[in-house]
Parts: C-alpha cells; sequence; structure tokens
C-alpha cells in the first residue's frame, strides 16, 4: 500500500494517462478541461445571454466528473497524501528562488510566497492572480482549448492545431520563467 502514497514514475503514470486516451477515443469522448467550464456556465444560464453557450450541455456530463476527480484528487493529495519527502528540487533551482527571495519548500511540493494562503493577504500577489487567471481564460479560449486538452487528447489524436497550441504553451511557459517571473518578483 505504500505506493499509494508515493509520487509514481512517469512511466506507470503516462501508460494509465494512455489508457483513458484509448478509452476515450473508442467511445468517441474528447478530454478537456476548459470544455467543462463552457459546460458549467451553460447549466447555470450563460445561453440566455451568449450563442457560444447554447449547446446540450447533457452530452458533456460524463466531463463533469473528470472536473469533479480533479477537485477530489487534489484534496486527497494533499490532505491525505502531502508527502514530499520523495520529490526533490534542483539545487540550481532553489538557488534561482532565492535570487527571486522565494524560499524553497521545506517538506512540501510547492513554494508558500506563491502557493500559501499568504498569497490572499497581498495586494500585489491578487492582481497578479486576477491577471493572470485572465490571461489563462483568454488563452484558453483563443487557443480552442487548455494545455491538457491540447497536450494529452489533441497530441493523442494527431491534431496539427494541437501541436501548434501545446508549442506556444510551452514557449510561454520559457518567456513567463526567464524574463517575466523575474520581473515580477
Amino acid at each position: 500500500m505504500d505506493y499509494l502514497y508515493t509520487t509514481w514514475p512517469w512511466y506507470i503514470s503516462g501508460f494509465i494517462i494512455g489508457m483513458i486516451m484509448l478509452c476515450l477515443n473508442y467511445f468517441g469522448k474528447v478530454f478537456g478541461m476548459s470544455s467543462n467550464l463552457r459546460t458549467l456556465c451553460t447549466i447555470a444560464g450563460a445561453g440566455k445571454h451568449a450563442d457560444f453557450f447554447k449547446f446540450d450541455w447533457k452530452a458533456q456530463r460524463w466531463n463533469l466528473l473528470v472536473v469533479f476527480g480533479a477537485m477530489l484528487g487534489g484534496f486527497v493529495a494533499v490532505h491525505f497524501m502531502s508527502d514530499a519527502s520523495n520529490v526533490s528540487l534542483n539545487p540550481a533551482t532553489v538557488a534561482q528562488l532565492a535570487e527571486l527571495n522565494i524560499d524553497a519548500p521545506e517538506g512540501k511540493i510547492a513554494p508558500d510566497a506563491l502557493f500559501g494562503n499568504a498569497v490572499f493577504q497581498s495586494p500585489k500577489m491578487i492582481a497578479i492572480l486576477i491577471i493572470g487567471g485572465i490571461l489563462i481564460g483568454f488563452g484558453s479560449r483563443y487557443a480552442g482549448g487548455c494545455t491538457s486538452g491540447h497536450a494529452i487528447s489533441g497530441l493523442s489524436n494527431l491534431q496539427l492545431p494541437s501541436l501548434k497550441a501545446v508549442i506556444g504553451f510551452f514557449v510561454g511557459g520559457l518567456v513567463m520563467v526567464h524574463f517575466l517571473l523575474p520581473l515580477i518578483f
């Protein structure tokens, strides 16, 4: 049972994701997290105000279970399986975080300066969260899906637009980490 409480190797997690994608492809389903936001907005009545939200949301009910499972899995992982002792950061990463006045996470996976409850007490961090959320929402809509939808579902279906989107996600992430993050912090 110890394997349930530790980080799984990439080849086990990747195999499981691959098997899930084969099942979804077999049943004609497409995976993606951002499509659930559209479904939730439709359920809430957004179709009265925008045609984009006028569709049969009941056909996407299965995908809402994915969101619920992700939230439940995150809760279980944080509260019952949060042993980060088997996760080690590269010393160069720790040094780069220190240069930005961000303490390396001790016994945790993510630094408190970025992911702790204290971020909600700082106007700067709240502004970063709001602006980041708007940019992520715009980017997901503009790209026709989110990182999980394009990188997992789109690439497994050999879709060229998904390859372009994933390349854009990676380039954007590199620009953020190497150029913008030092300016913000």
